[in-house]
């Protein structure tokens, strides 16, 4: 304390410094932190001031700086008044700034998983209990002799809080973080680091940082007002050595200039030269600086390796530069100075003891306390909770981003896209509402597009079906209205042909054959279309019963032979015996059979092969094959060939006749069985239709037994 007026005003000036510094914090933390989280971090650094500033008047600038029971903690008056003592007053307000930043410290740390109720927990636990106890053993002697701590007794040197305000802030952040454990995903294999919402706004906090140190340290002189200049050099000259190692020592291991580590370099080295600011001389200060620097990246490191989450970066700023700084106090310090009537290896030693005891008190209480706290009452928030963000999950408080990503996210939910999403005028994200609007405006367009040219198909459909419903029903009765007539042709050109009625000309009898052959043919034609229509119509139906197969090949067979022999051609059947029974429609199976050996032996030239014939293949599928040597068609042209009433064009079809419905009819009926049908040909080279049927269609009862015939 001092009664000098001008060292007054310059201590109160310091701490109006100071109080800045909570401004740096918020914006330096908001900077770090994802969108979805920058109100809550900014609340707490508000909520945290408020809680430590009213508790330090409350009781802790009693047990700080009262008079000291044991040098342990101080029991001096509670609740300071304004009358009196001005000296009194004007140290208690730059001590509660101090006590306030130590506070804040934490709340970086814990960022984007820790409660808003929790958090006030752990700010009371530090303003309250840790820091002034601390803050008693370290410095209570400021106030008086009767006031001394132990440390302080024992020649501790904390020039401006490396270790009372920053580490005691590390300590308690390090707790905090391992009670609650990392951030989801965070640790994730293949993640990166999670990116900050704003690195220009953390940067503008650093600076603001960097103007409160200049109280936070220069306000430290108390009443030697004249030592003042050199502390205030010896803190700039020591952030941009921080600054500039933390750069460069990046850019050598990393090959990127991160924004992070630059930052925090600066802080490394402001917090590490706090401790020693008045018996360092200036290149000393600088060297401290430079390497309280690199020990927020070495710190950092070490947070990576145990998977231990800071979400800016506390911990190694504030607890690894800020012991180092206070170990440099010996090391690097002007002995003359320090005031404490110790050598350079005794005052190593009692900053060493000094750092000991920051750590035992600060984090061993601090761990237990919240560790036991956890187990009641949890600190971290749930994980949908975390997923959303804290800005929504504990303030019910939104920002443009947040407002389109979730307008988004119901688009995507509901699956509508008729309402656009709120364009917030000047804001961050109006560019974007902007865009997908009119991207939601274009798919919509295109739904819209889609829904009538599905309505256009439909109702072409139902006409396309109306359509094809009528034909099948004009084929079936133009069907029936044609075979009467026609049989009745055949009836008459047989016996005209026969001369059962006795002898007429011979050249009536050609024409009459001519007649009977040209009726046959017509009502082939007339069968293959009314059964076409059934299958169309869904009204074929199986007559499915056991089928002894080889007899149906051997009578498909003995048929189709005066048509092949009359072609020159050589029919052959290859039928293994102990071909078991299957499940069918003798008539269907009978029907493929004559259809796939009338297109052989019409489109094979005389002196070919024609071949018919039958397996048990090894997974129990029955499989029927008829092969020829014939024309053949190009491999591309099959689908075409399997289309109703439809005939190849070119040399296939110039002098076959037909009605284009046979591999139709043939593909109907074995899907009717649930079977399939390959198609293997080529042209001049033959053609080779293969018929599996289902597995659950082959009986084990045997077959009619006969021998292999091949004829």
């Amino acid at each position: 304390m001092t009664s000098d007026p001008i060292a007054q005003v310059w201590i109160l000036v310091a701490a109006g410094l100071v109080f800045m510094m909570q401004l740096g914090f918020c914006l330096l933390e908001v900077g770090f932190v994802r969108a979805k989280n920058s109100i809550n971090v900014a609340i707490k650094n508000v909520m945290d001031f408020c809680i430590a500033g009213f508790l330090f008047w409350l009781f802790g600038y009693a047990l700080m700086f009262g008079p000291s029971l044991g040098g342990l903690i101080g029991l001096g008056p509670l609740m300071p008044e304004h009358t009196g003592r001005p000296d009194m007053l004007v140290f208690l307000l730059f001590q509660m700034m101090f006590c306030g930043t130590a506070t804040t410290i934490v709340s970086g740390a814990v960022a984007e998983r820790m409660g808003y109720s929790s958090y006030i927990v752990v700010s009371a636990l530090l303003s309250a209990l840790i820091y002034p106890v601390f803050g008693h053993w370290a410095w209570g002697g400021m106030a008086g002799p009767g006031s001394q701590g132990w440390l302080s007794a024992l020649g501790f040197i904390d020039f401006a809080g490396s270790t009372v305000v920053h580490s005691v802030g590390g300590w308690l952040a390090l707790a905090a973080v391992l009670v609650i454990g990392p951030r989801s995903g965070r640790f994730d294999p293949g993640t990166r680091a999670m990116g900050g919402n704003s690195l220009t706004m953390a940067a503008a906090g650093v600076l603001v940082l960097w103007f409160g140190w200049l109280g936070f340290n220069g306000g430290s002189v108390l009443g030697e007002v004249t030592k003042a200049p050199g502390v205030l050099l010896n803190t700039m000259v020591a952030g941009c050595a921080g600054g500039l190692a933390g750069h460069f020592i990046a850019l050598a291991t990393l090959r990127r200039a991160t924004v992070e580590h630059f930052l925090n370099g600066i802080l490394g080295g402001l917090v590490a030269v706090t401790a020693g600011a008045l018996v360092l001389g200036t290149g000393a200060a600088a060297l401290v600086g430079a390497t309280g620097g690199v020990m927020v990246l070495f710190g950092q490191k070490v947070l990576d390796h145990f998977r231990i989450d800071d979400a800016v970066g506390a911990v190694p700023v504030h607890l690894f530069a800020g012991v180092w700084g206070t170990l440099c106090v010996a090391l690097f310090g002007d002995v003359a100075l320090f005031g404490t009537g110790l050598d350079r290896w005794q005052q190593l030693q009692a900053q060493a003891i000094g750092v000991l005891a920051c750590g035992g008190f600060a984090f061993g209480s601090g761990y237990a306390l919240l560790y036991l706290f956890n187990r009641i009452f949890p600190l971290r928030i749930d994980a949908e909770s975390e997923r959303l963000g804290l800005n929504i999950a504990e303030h019910g408080a939104t920002s443009p981003m947040m407002d389109l990503a979730a307008e988004m996210e119901r688009h995507r939910l509901e699956g509508k896209f008729d309402r656009p999403v709120h364009v917030e005028p000047q804001s961050d994200v109006e560019l974007i509402a902007a865009q997908y609007n009119r991207v939601i405006d274009r798919v919509t367009s295109e739904i819209q597009r889609h829904e009538q040219l599905l309505d256009e198909l439909g109702r072409a459909k139902v006409e396309a079906e109306n359509s094809n419903l009528a034909k099948s029903q004009f084929l079936a009765t133009m069907s029936h209205e044609l075979r009467t007539p026609l049989n009745a042709v055949i009836g008459f050109s047989h016996l005209i042909a026969d001369q059962a009625y006795g002898p007429i000309d011979g050249r009536y009898v050609e024409h009459a054959r001519d007649i009977n052959d040209g009726g046959k043919h017509l009502l082939a034609l007339v069968n293959d279309v009314l059964d076409f229509s059934r299958l169309e119509a869904g009204k074929f139906q199986l007559n499915e019963q056991p089928l002894d197969l080889r007899r149906v090949l051997y009578g498909v067979h003995r048929l189709m032979l005066p048509l092949a022999e009359s072609s020159s051609l050589d029919l052959r059947l290859d039928v293994p015996e102990g071909l078991p029974s299957m499940l069918a429609d003798e008539r269907a199976v009978r029907q493929i059979l004559i259809n796939l050996v009338g297109n052989a032996v019409k489109f094979t030239p005389a002196g070919g092969r024609v071949r018919i014939g039958a397996m048990l293949e090894p997974d129990r599928r029955l499989c029927l094959n008829v092969s020829d040597t014939g024309i053949g068609m190009d491999p591309q042209s099959v689908p075409k060939a399997l289309e109703p009433f439809t005939q190849l064009e070119g040399g296939l079809a110039k002098g076959h006749g037909g009605s284009g419905l046979g591999l139709s009819l043939v593909n109907a009926l074995v899907r009717l069985h649930e079977g399939t049908m390959v198609i293997q040909t080529a042209r001049g080279q033959g053609t080779s239709v293969a018929i599996r049927f289902p597995i659950a269609r082959t009986l084990d009862l045997p077959a009619a037994e006969g021998r292999r015939v091949a004829g």
